[in-house]
């Protein structure tokens, strides 16, 4: 175990060593200050744990965890607390570690009373990390199928949350998404509180199943029924064999108006209804916000306080932020798997005048710059595209142009799916610029980007729109 002194030149060292990546413009400085400082006192995970006044809280699943934790942490300033997070979204070790080290100061020294512990951390990740942060509140979010390369089949990510659960020697409270069969599992072997969320909507379900459908078998070996599906596997399930089913939802979204820029909610939580606007597009930002109401309850944070704190609250860097360039308004898309870009899909139609199904307007209409990157941090295996269901897009795409590593890819996809790219590009810059140029004044440009090319053409939009780069983005 590392010195109380070995730790605050741990933390130091990992300072220089971030100010000088940023100031090499070589990076936000979000990982090397967390390897750096971990190298020099390998036992920091555990002293952060053990550092917010307040107790930690982690977030894991495949899709909305920067999201969620940034809802959280809006939350907790609502209800009087200062927060510990991770925001830019770096959710590995060295990204926790960073945390300590932005948090420690330019003296070594770090001040968590008054604190909550917001971590954001991988799925794969969160086995070993979870006993040395110790969590007081665990959320479990969704479980899809993303990166095959790096994580294997779902099975195998949910047998390591259960087995890890299983070996915890505290009672953490877990906050689980009971419309996803693998994550509401996770109650059976909860030793804490167990608090719900779903969306109880009916009308918010898909008019059929999509292909990025991942969650089929229950645990007795049966597959699972759905009566309603609102994404992927996720919706109203039941194994028809042993008796397992959805359980009611703690914090349930009763009625679900999707709109432009967000969505008008009806949220029960307990037995209290509440109006919530969710100020970000689609149905799965709905489900983070109840994720988010959800964790308050764990918390003891009062319903009104969550909500009025959701509603304040904008989006997280890269989560359909939103910017004005040369006149025109751009939006930024991150999508990583099937099942998250499946619901862009049906915000972006949604958003622009049709029902989120691909009705609504007769002439086309989207402008799109559409990025693939295949770094480790996006998964270097994109056959994954050919899941989603883009197809729901022909003849709604008024100009498209395809970027990035493989963007000879995303292109081929995309005219399989009936629509053809007006400039395919790898240079972010240049591709930018034509998108920029087929967008007419006064419309929308949606960048829809995997994660590596999200920071890279976020970071060019935000400083053409006079705004500061990801790692200087207020909590």
């Amino acid at each position: 175990m590392a010195s109380a002194l070995q730790r605050r030149v741990a933390l130091i060292a990992g300072r220089v060593a971030g100010e000088a990546t940023r100031r090499l413009g070589r990076g936000g400085g979000t990982a090397l200050p967390g390897l750096v400082a971990g190298r020099l006192a390998p036992d920091l995970v555990e002293a952060l744990g053990r550092l917010a006044e307040h107790g930690a809280v982690t977030v894991t699943g495949t899709n909305g965890k920067t999201t969620t934790t940034h809802l959280l942490a809006a939350i907790a300033r609502e209800a009087g607390m200062e927060t510990l997070t991770n925001r830019s979204g770096s959710n590995l070790e060295r990204g926790l570690v960073t945390t300590y080290v932005d948090a420690a100061g330019r003296d070594g020294v770090a001040d968590g009373r008054g604190h909550l512990g917001l971590f954001e951390v991988d799925e794969a990740a969160l086995p070993p990390l979870f006993p040395r942060l110790r969590p007081r509140v665990a959320v479990f979010l969704n479980l899809f199928r993303d990166q095959l390369d790096r994580y294997g089949e779902i099975d195998s990510v949910a047998e390591g949350w259960a087995a890890m659960i299983a070996a915890a020697d505290w009672a953490p409270a877990l906050v689980l998404n009971a419309d996803d069969p693998s994550v509401a599992l996770l109650a059976e072997g909860a030793r804490g509180p167990v608090v719900t969320f779903g969306i109880d909507d009916e009308a918010a379900a898909l008019p059929e199943a999509e292909h990025a459908s991942d969650a089929r078998f229950c645990v007795c070996g049966s597959r699972f029924q759905h009566a309603r599906v609102f994404m992927g596997h996720v919706g109203h399930w039941r194994c028809p064999d042993c008796g397992r089913r959805r359980p009611r939802p703690d914090v349930a979204a009763t009625r679900v108006l999707l709109g432009v820029d967000g969505s008008e909610v009806d949220v029960r939580i307990g037995e209290g209804a509440h109006a919530l606007t969710v100020p970000t597009a689609g149905l799965y930002s709905v489900s983070n916000a109840l994720a988010a109401l959800a964790t308050a309850v764990a918390l003891g944070v009062p319903g009104d306080a969550a909500v009025r704190a959701v509603q304040q609250s904008g989006p997280a860097f890269g989560r359909q932020e939103r910017f004005q360039v040369g006149g025109r308004r751009v939006r930024v898309w991150l999508a990583k798997n099937p099942a998250g870009l499946n619901e862009i899909v049906r915000a972006l139609l949604a958003s622009r005048g049709g029902s989120g199904e691909g009705e609504g307007r007769e002439a086309p209409d989207l402008s799109l710059l559409a990025m693939l990157n295949d770094g480790i941090q996006d998964g270097q295996d994109v056959s994954w595209i050919y899941d989603a269901d883009l197809e729901r897009l022909e003849g709604r795409v008024a100009s498209l142009v395809c970027a990035g590593d493989r963007a000879e890819d995303l292109a081929l996809r995309l005219a399989v799916a009936g629509i053809e790219a007006d400039v395919v590009e790898r240079g972010t810059e240049v591709a930018l610029d034509a998108a920029l140029e087929r967008t007419k004044a006064g419309e929308v440009l949606d960048i829809v980007a995997t994660y590596t090319a999200m920071l890279e053409v976020r970071d060019l939009v935000a400083a053409r729109a006079g705004q500061g780069a990801y790692w200087e983005v207020a909590p």
